[in-house]
């Protein structure tokens, strides 16, 4: 026996799951650089040029009736009704709301509908990203519950939004906190939260299952137990599959909320506002597209926080370059 394999039996590897853990432990990458960030913000802008150009070069080259095949219009007409200018949409955006003396500038009604919606968002898409994560945590430790639980999880989301935000109203109006009714937005939020966690509970359930069997094996030789595989194996594999999820659920918890709004006659988010512009539309059809513009930047934020939550993770996400 040579002096290596010697000392090898004389000093054998160590059993505890501490060091297992630090064997198998994740490889960091290099977070994008300057470079990177300046690419992705000149592509942006070159897209929205290009959906720009698109708009504008369909406006000056379609009929104002738009196109017709048979009996059916399949594109939209392009008068200035139904298709005003790009131009005519930023400039009404720095022109008071109302006719009225002091009216705020329509950015600024517009600005501050989107903020209170994204607040509801927020709360929504962190409430339904918990019980989301529990949810798949619970269906990822016992099999039975996923076989239970899975389904129902699916079914949840067939039924129709607006069929049972009525009754998420009537319910929180009956709650009683500090010896009044419940806020009108909790409502809202909730309603929300039930879309947001399904792309979360499935997504996170995927990602846990798609661990190494490998390095469960290995936590099981030393003896570790199931949550210390979970934190050390199983989250950072499913790191990959958490984040489109939860992105998933940041849109859905914007669409939920704009829909409640709707639906629950929430008046002061961009839901609302949505509804009461749209019907203003045949005297001002540029005003209609100003809360259209609030929703599309609410959910680029929700987007953009997400991608931030990505870039802290990205350090646990096995199988990326170094």
């Amino acid at each position: 026996m040579t002096q290596t394999q010697t000392q090898a039996v004389l000093d054998p590897a160590p059993t505890d799951a501490t060091a297992v853990a630090a064997s198998v432990d994740v490889r960091v990458p290099r977070l994008p650089g300057v470079l990177g960030w300046a690419r992705a913000v000149v592509l942006a802008v070159l897209g929205l040029v290009a959906l720009v150009g698109v708009w504008e070069g369909y406006k000056a080259l379609a009929p104002e009736d738009g196109v017709v095949i048979g009996e059916q219009r399949v594109l939209p007409r392009t008068t200035d009704l139904a298709m005003p200018h790009v131009w005519d949409m930023v400039q009404r955006l720095g022109e008071p709301t109302t006719s009225m003396a002091g009216a705020d500038p329509l950015w600024r009604s517009v600005a501050d509908a989107a903020l209170v919606s994204l607040g509801i968002a927020g709360v929504s898409w962190f409430v339904g990203t918990t019980v989301g994560l529990l949810l798949a945590v619970a269906m990822a430790r016992l099999r039975v519950l996923e076989w239970g639980l899975l389904p129902w999880i699916i079914l949840s989301q067939t039924i129709p939004l607006i069929a049972f935000a009525p009754v998420v109203r009537s319910w929180g109006s009956r709650i009683e906190i500090g010896g009044g009714g419940g806020p009108p937005w909790l409502s809202v939020a909730v309603i929300a939260s039930y879309l947001a966690f399904f792309p979360v509970a499935v997504g996170a359930l995927r990602g846990l299952q798609a661990h190494s069997r490998i390095h469960a094996d290995l936590f099981h030789v030393y003896a570790a137990g199931w949550w210390s595989t979970l934190r050390r194996v199983r989250i950072p594999s499913a790191v990959p599959y958490l984040l489109p999820a939860l992105r998933l659920g940041a849109a859905s918890a914007v669409v939920g909320t704009v829909v409640a709004e709707v639906s629950t006659g929430y008046l002061d988010g961009i839901g609302r506002m949505l509804v009461s512009l749209a019907g203003q539309a045949s005297g001002d059809p540029a005003k209609a597209w100003a809360p259209i513009f609030g929703a599309v930047a609410l959910g680029l934020v929700a987007g953009g926080i997400v991608t931030v939550i990505g870039v802290l993770l990205r350090p646990y996400r096995r199988g990326e370059a170094r």
